[in-house]
């Protein structure tokens, strides 16, 4: 069984309250604890100051020497217990018997206590004692004449009752505080936890980190490399793909996490994507080496560029893909023109069986099965490579089925290529050139195309002339940019792009020779290095 979750608001408001109301008990004792010992303190030297200002009284003095009346004494402690406060003050003579009391009938009695004896030995000292009164806190001062001689002793009490209420009422205090403070702590939690989830997008800890978990899991099951950079250039994440082709590039001497995209790929081009806020598609990088197919965009939030992210992929991988799609795809075009073709034939000598025409069905047959030979022959007898030969077998069905004359003409034998890699650029060559060829020739008065191939001093030589509407001049330069096209409509201008990517890749050269109306002649010259007999 799963363990139980708890919403982000219910954590947060836990833990908030139970760390503000853990600091207000510590603090609660300890501010307690302190303010018990002050208010103790402030009565007991309360308590020490009236005791001194009694025992320096000259009526106290002189009714201790029978120079007054001893009920002065009386009246003067009365007068200073209720100007202070204090619970009561009582003069005693060296034989500790009471001169002042707040019970006058217990004035000429023995002081009770049994603590005043220090101070009759004129010391002055605090003490708690139990009297007639009850429990006090109790302040001791001698009394000295004019001449030096102690000639008795004041004792100030103060109640515990009275120091026990004023602590207590000090703590009630704290205490509201305290409450106040916890109070305004659950509110601050509640909000912090709402302002939190709404940052969040409403999603729970758990949900956040399983998505966090499902995208790691997602981008390194990606058989594309991705590598995102923040806002400052730094590398954030680099999936497993990625680090498969930086290793194979001799990247990977360091953890790619945290580095400046400068200083781990110099040529990636991110941060053009970042300041620029461009988004740049289907571009060939170099790695130390290792070609890449790159797409580079930028990661736009609220308007805000945040990042930029690139995904790419070994080129030589897409290579192996685009020549599996290119031979699937000629197959399906080759199987399609020909099963047209033969249908339009057969119609044919359906038609002539049906008028009684035999002999027109066996010269009919004769020519079809000597076109076939001728020009299937012609093609493999000169074009040693099966993959290239089949190419262009395919692409001849294609203008047949377009009712395009295509022509192709080999003046000398075509070697297999040493590198097979090669076949696939020749394939993007010619068949994007072919292609434009067929569009130039569909809305002319003829329809003709011819392709001539040579093979003299490594170099290979292809030409494709047709009689179409031709390219104008001032567009003869620009049709091999990305984008650009002298037809209108919608994804045209990538064919004769991909066509000069694939000749500059193999240091070739490609010239147009074109008239408005009258046609145009594409020579390609393609540095060729023959393969060894094995590839006949």
């Amino acid at each position: 069984m799963a363990s139980r979750r708890f919403k982000l608001s219910a954590v947060i408001t836990v833990f908030v309250c139970a760390v503000v109301l853990i600091s207000l008990v510590i603090t609660n004792l300890l501010i307690t604890e302190t303010t018990s010992d002050n208010i103790e303190n402030q009565l007991e030297e309360k308590a020490v100051i009236v005791s001194k200002t009694v025992a320096e009284s000259r009526v106290v003095q002189n009714g201790l020497q029978n120079e007054v009346i001893e009920g002065d004494i009386q009246d003067y402690t009365m007068a200073v217990q209720e100007a202070t406060g204090v619970w009561f003050i009582v003069v005693m003579d060296m034989d500790a018997i009471r001169q002042s009391h707040p019970n006058p009938q217990l004035i000429g009695q023995h002081f009770v206590g049994g603590d005043e004896v220090r101070a009759l030995q004129g010391e002055a000292y605090v003490s708690r004692s139990e009297g007639t009164l009850g429990e006090s806190l109790r302040a001791f001062t001698p009394i000295f004449s004019r001449e030096g001689n102690q000639i008795g002793a004041v004792a100030v009490g103060i109640s515990l009752a009275n120091v026990e209420a004023a602590i207590n009422q000090s703590q009630r205090q704290i205490l509201i505080g305290s409450l106040i403070g916890l109070l305004f702590g659950i509110i601050g939690a509640l909000w912090l936890a709402r302002y939190i989830k709404k940052s969040l997008f409403g999603l729970e800890p758990y949900a956040i980190a399983r998505i966090h978990e499902e995208r790691n899991r997602m981008l390194d099951s990606v058989y594309e490399g991705v590598i995102a950079i923040d806002k400052q250039a730094e590398i954030v994440l680099v999936n497993q793909s990625a680090r498969r082709i930086f290793g194979q590039a001799g990247l990977m001497h360091r953890e790619p996490i945290g580095m400046d995209i400068h200083d781990f790929l110099p040529g990636s081009k991110l941060d053009q994507v970042l300041t620029e806020n461009r988004t740049d598609l289907d571009e060939e990088l170099e790695l130390n080496g290792v070609s890449i197919i790159s797409n580079r965009v930028p990661l736009v939030v609220n308007g805000e560029v945040i990042g930029a992210i690139a995904t790419f992929r070994d080129k030589t991988e897409v290579n192996q893909l685009a020549n599996q799609l290119t031979g699937v795809q000629m197959y399906a075009e080759t199987l399609r023109a020909q099963s047209h073709e033969f249908m339009n034939q057969l119609h044919v000598l359906l038609g002539l069986i049906k008028l009684g025409e035999y002999d027109q069905v066996k010269r009919f047959i004769s020519r079809l099965v000597d076109h076939q030979a001728h020009e299937v022959g012609n093609v493999t007898r000169h074009i040693k490579d099966p993959v290239f030969a089949g190419f262009v077998i395919g692409k001849m069905s294609y203008a047949r089925e377009a009712h395009v004359d295509l022509s192709v003409t080999c003046e000398t034998e075509i070697p297999a290529p040493a590198d097979p890699a090669v076949t696939h650029e020749l394939i993007t060559i010619l068949g994007n050139v072919i292609d434009n060829a067929v569009d130039n020739v569909l809305t002319a008065d003829q329809q003709i195309i011819t392709v001539e191939f040579s093979y003299i001093d490594e170099l290979l030589t292809m030409t494709v002339t047709d009689t179409g509407t031709g390219i104008p001049a001032g567009m003869q330069e620009a049709v091999f940019e990305k984008g650009v096209s002298s037809k209108e409509g919608h994804h045209r201008g990538f064919g004769l792009y991909l066509t000069k990517v694939s000749v500059d890749k193999l240091e070739g050269s490609i010239e147009i020779d074109s008239e408005t109306g009258t046609g145009t002649a594409f020579t390609v010259i393609i540095p060729y290095e023959a393969g060894g007999a094995g590839n006949d």
